[in-house]
């Protein structure tokens, strides 16, 4: 007979425990430890679970085809620019997300848009198929007088609400489409288990499956994951070493815009954004992210300036602000919003040490407009010149960009792809480039945008900005 007992296994990381703990020894996080009762069955009966793919058989490493996959082209083009030109057959895709975001929005759409082309079924745990059909209905013609009509539905788009996983895969030999889609990988669960749905061993088993599945009959799987509040993929970690691609939707539920960031892809480069903006419709794309993100801009204003950055291979403008105020406390406050914390002391310090600004009785603030988020150093220029703006009350030339990475010395370093971030800057109307001086002059600066070299923060900040 088959033995039960008792284990405890964390929610963050996956650590297992045979015993309570208030707090796990792997991730240190608090009141993760969630009892599973595991049901012990003979070895024979437990590796007789059959397989969803033909038997394996090792094949000579030269007699492997090497030819490109062949992708599939997805309607939306930034949804297409972050899965790396398209889907590719039988790869498994995790999208995660704060709630509410629109992550399930973003998938509908490239299921209503994919289904005019292939077979789609929609496997969703958490809403109504009433709930789901109001809102493609709303997709497709938000004005539209009747809602409760199908007009503009594609005819091979499949919806079921079902949690059981071995009844979603009865009907997914039962109808054979090209893609599927499951809302959410938190709410499927195998009967097998004895946890419960969300779990970390629920999670993983039917990510696993899915995996399987996918690899052994060519269907993409898209998952759609939840997100906890420290921002990663709940469940365990190694969720995300399951998949092929993994994708973050991020941005503000406040806010127009959404991001959508690769993380992982095995078939593309890492670190693309895709840009969109939420409105009735749903998520727009916005084809030229950097001319949305200077809209709104106020040219001449003490504390603003333009950083480039890169995401993956494409170059954004975006408008870093600064602002500085004499502290009513003891210690002044250092408060980002969008670079991190630690990039944004360092440039303080600089600033202070260097170059002669006084910030030690004065509260910095920075903030990158538009919700994004910027982690690379080739904003260091920007920030620090925001930031000697505000506390020198002197506006930076309105017609200029900043590009450069910070250092403790002072001194200003290239940073990479700096033809590209040149020929962005051009390409919106700026005339001038401060960047860091290069030593090896192998070809010369784009046309279209005057560049000013500067060897230290110093130099660049006497040229960028205008004194009164």
């Amino acid at each position: 007979m088959a033995k039960t007992y008792t284990q405890y296994v964390c929610q963050e990381c996956g650590r297992i425990s045979p015993k309570q703990m208030g707090r796990c020894p792997k991730c240190n996080a608090w009141n993760s430890m969630v009892e599973e009762v595991i049901e012990k069955t003979p070895t024979a009966v437990k590796h007789a679970r059959p397989s969803l793919g033909e038997r394996s058989t090792p094949r000579r490493l030269s007699d492997i085809s090497a030819d490109v996959e062949e992708r599939i082209p997805v309607p939306i083009e930034e949804f297409s620019r972050v899965l790396g030109g398209g889907i590719v057959p039988g790869s498994v895709v995790l999208i995660g997300g704060d709630p509410g975001i629109g992550k399930s929005t973003l998938l509908l759409q490239a299921t209503l848009e994919m289904a005019r082309q292939s077979t789609v079924l929609y496997i969703s745990g958490e809403e109504s198929d009433r709930q789901i059909k109001m809102r493609a209905m709303r997709i497709l013609s938000p004005d539209s007088a009747d809602q409760g009509r199908g007009e503009g539905l594609p005819e091979d788009l499949f919806l079921v609400t079902e949690t059981n996983l071995d009844v979603i895969l009865e009907h997914i030999q039962e109808i054979k489409p090209q893609l599927i889609v499951v809302d959410s990988i938190q709410t499927t669960y195998l009967p097998q288990l004895e946890s419960s749905a969300g779990s970390v061993s629920q999670v993983r088993e039917t990510a696993s499956r899915l995996r399987e599945l996918a690899k052994s009959s060519g269907i993409t799987v898209f998952i759609i994951g939840h997100v906890t509040k420290e921002g990663t993929i709940a469940g365990p970690r190694v969720l995300e070493h399951i998949v092929d691609t993994v994708l973050y939707l991020e941005g503000d539920r406040f806010q127009l815009y959404r991001l959508l960031r690769t993380v992982k892809n095995r078939y593309g480069a890492t670190s693309e954004v895709g840009v969109f903006e939420m409105r009735d419709r749903g998520l727009i794309e916005v084809s030229n992210p950097s001319e949305a993100f200077l809209a709104e801009r106020m040219v001449n204003a003490p504390g603003s300036a333009i950083a480039v950055t890169m995401e993956g291979t494409r170059p954004l403008l975006v408008e870093i602000q600064g602002l500085t105020s004499h502290t009513s406390f003891g210690n002044p406050r250092r408060t980002p919003n969008g670079i991190d914390f630690n990039r944004l002391l360092l440039t303080v310090a600089v600033l202070s040490r260097r170059v002669g600004v006084r910030l030690a009785e004065q509260d910095v603030f920075v903030n990158v407009i538009s919700g994004l988020k910027i982690s690379e150093p080739a904003a260091d220029l920007a920030v620090a010149t925001a930031i000697a703006s505000s506390v020198k009350d002197a506006p930076v030339r309105a017609d200029t960009v900043l590009i450069g990475e910070l250092g403790l010395s002072g001194e200003l370093r290239m940073v990479g792809q700096m033809e590209a971030r040149l020929r962005e800057a051009a390409k919106l109307g700026f005339k001038t480039a401060i960047v860091p001086r290069r030593l090896r002059k192998s070809q010369p600066w784009p046309e279209g945008i005057d560049v000013v070299e500067a060897r230290s923060l110093r130099e660049a900040l006497n040229q960028a900005l205008v004194e009164a």
